[in-house]
């Protein structure tokens, strides 16, 4: 079966962009986010260095398929005018697990819905070509559980299947008194299947996904 286990994202946040549109002003921003709660940080942090600005409209997309979440906020300007282009942005550049802001300062002149549309989009271009794009894995993360005297077998499909220990613990087991170690690890997606068959057929040893 062949799996698609990498995605694209921005390295790092991006430098500050300037698009200009009769009067008004729009500085577009980039930032890499792992979950939604890092978005409104970002969003009042930039309220806070723009404290005269109008509108500060956004869109984010995280996750990769089949678990994507995504929002486009317009933060008041007409409707699907701001967010949804900025969207379309992240969606061109093949992006996920990132916030494109766009902060806009009105300049006295009404752009329309087209202008709107096409500022908006600029900006978010201009802010993501700016970026290093880089590649991930999607990784799946495991836990390995198994008394002491097994820790030599683990460690040897471990280092065999080059997998990333993530955390390592010993504890001692409350019934028999023994320790019991527990170690989490992961792998790239196309390789899962194949390394929990691995240690799910090994006798007194117990892995789960997590």
């Amino acid at each position: 079966m062949e799996y698609n286990d990498t995605y694209q994202t921005i390295a790092f946040e991006s430098e500050e962009v300037l698009f200009k549109e009769k009067g008004s002003k729009f500085f577009g921003y980039a930032f890499p986010i792992q979950n939604e709660d890092e978005v409104k940080p970002i969003i009042e942090s930039l309220k806070k260095q723009h404290p005269n600005a109008v509108h500060y409209c956004y869109a984010y997309q995280i996750g990769t398929a089949p678990k994507i979440s995504y929002r486009a906020n317009d933060d008041g300007e007409p409707g699907n005018t701001a967010g949804t282009p900025i969207y379309g942005q992240i969606q061109s550049f093949g992006l996920t697990n990132v916030l494109v802001v766009v902060v806009r300062f009105f300049g006295g002149i009404k752009l329309g819905v087209g202008g709107l549309i096409a500022a908006y989009k600029t900006t978010a271009q201009m802010a993501l070509e700016i970026c290093e794009i880089i590649e991930k894995t999607i990784d799946v993360n495991f836990l390995i559980s198994f008394d002491y005297k097994n820790m030599n077998r683990v460690m040897r499909v471990i280092k065999e299947k080059k997998l990333e220990i993530t955390s390592q613990e010993m504890e001692i087991d409350e019934d028999s008194g023994l320790p019991i170690g527990k170690i989490m690890t992961k792998t790239r997606k196309k390789n899962a299947e194949s390394i929990f068959s691995t240690f799910d057929l090994m006798f007194e040893i117990n892995i789960k996904i997590i």
